[in-house]
């Protein structure tokens, strides 16, 4: 279930950064359904992590038993960040650059242990 939740967050990275690509190019916002549509596929992939976490412990002899808890925690502080953003896009108001920077990072960095994890 780890490399299911591995592959749910990548489709959920892709589409969030083909979301971005307005935002640097100080375009039109996309339709705020298609921003949902990414968080929606990167809270499946943060609840199938939660799933895998909550079975037998992993990467302990590696030293990164503790990283898929903290890429968790990391997807999570970036799901609120998104919630942050829909909140915003709903009341058709422009994100700020440095929520969209926070999410951006928390997501990666999440992602990036995540990987080390599921290598691990």
């Amino acid at each position: 279930m780890l490399n299911a939740a591995f592959i749910v967050l990548v489709v959920a990275g892709l589409f969030g950064s083909g979301l971005a690509v307005p935002y640097l190019r100080e375009g039109p916002a996309p339709p705020w359904p298609i921003g949902a549509a990414h968080g929606l596929i990167a809270l499946t992939g943060l609840a199938l992590l939660a799933l895998t976490l909550r079975g037998p412990p992993r990467g302990v002899a590696q030293g990164i038993g503790s990283f898929g808890a903290i890429a968790a925690v990391l997807l999570a502080l970036a799901a609120l960040a998104g919630l942050v953003q829909f909140a915003l896009r709903l009341r058709r108001r422009r994100l700020p650059g440095a929520l969209l920077g926070a999410h951006a990072t928390l997501a990666i960095g999440g992602f990036i242990i995540l990987l080390v994890y599921v290598l691990g």
